[in-house]
């Protein structure tokens, strides 16, 4: 069961989704239909992902995601937006959201995204992931100074380079042929050696330095 808080300013999407949610066995801890709204229940409802709108009538979704992550850097935020511009999508994850679903999505993918978002995965619609990748890679380009890699094992730099093309855990393990268990804490050792808290500070990491193309 996740915790989940649905932030949107259409009263019967967010009934939608906060029914999908609870049908999946999910907790809807808080509702808001705004950013001040948002920001005022975040705190005390603890949500492990907040699924947000990005257009607010008093904010922008990539604001609301801001104040979540300086309040809770641990906080995970799925965008879910009706659109799919490349400018929002960008912007949205610039600002620490966790992935971002267009509205078209069904409701089987936001259940998936949401469950995925809890683990601490990146996740993005279909054809997204891409793009965010290229940005990444352009932003950091030529930037190979002090390179972190050199602590890692061969093994663990072969997860983090699926890691980076945005495969799930199962996915890895099922590619490797381990266990779940053992791709989890071939992550984990990652994390601690490159001093990072979660999965997409990693994810991010390794699109900077080329690793999502082998490099």
């Amino acid at each position: 069961m996740v915790r989940v808080m649905v932030v949107d300013d259409h009263p019967m999407w967010r009934d939608a989704v906060e029914r999908d949610l609870q049908a999946a066995g999910h907790e809807v801890v808080a509702v808001a239909s705004n950013g001040r709204e948002a920001m005022a229940r975040f705190p005390a409802s603890a949500p492990q992902v907040v699924v947000l709108d990005l257009q607010l009538p008093d904010s922008t979704g990539v604001q609301v995601t801001s104040m979540m992550r300086e309040h809770d850097p641990t906080s995970r935020v799925l965008i879910l937006s009706a659109s799919g511009e490349q400018g929002d999508v960008l912007e949205a994850i610039k600002a620490g959201a966790t992935g971002y679903l267009v509205k078209s999505a069904s409701s089987a993918e936001l259940i998936n995204a949401v469950e995925r978002t809890a683990e601490g995965e990146a996740v993005f619609t279909p054809g997204l992931a891409g793009l965010v990748l290229g940005e990444f890679r352009r932003m950091a380009d030529g930037s190979t100074d002090d390179d972190p890699r050199d602590q890692l094992t061969e093994r663990e730099t072969e997860i983090l380079k699926m890691v980076a093309t945005g495969m799930s855990y199962k996915q890895i393990a099922a590619r490797l042929v381990l266990s779940h268990r053992t791709v989890q804490n071939h992550v984990q050792n990652t994390l601690r050696k490159l001093q990072m808290n979660n999965r997409v500070q990693l994810t991010r990491w390794a699109i900077e330095h080329g690793l999502d193309e082998g490099g």
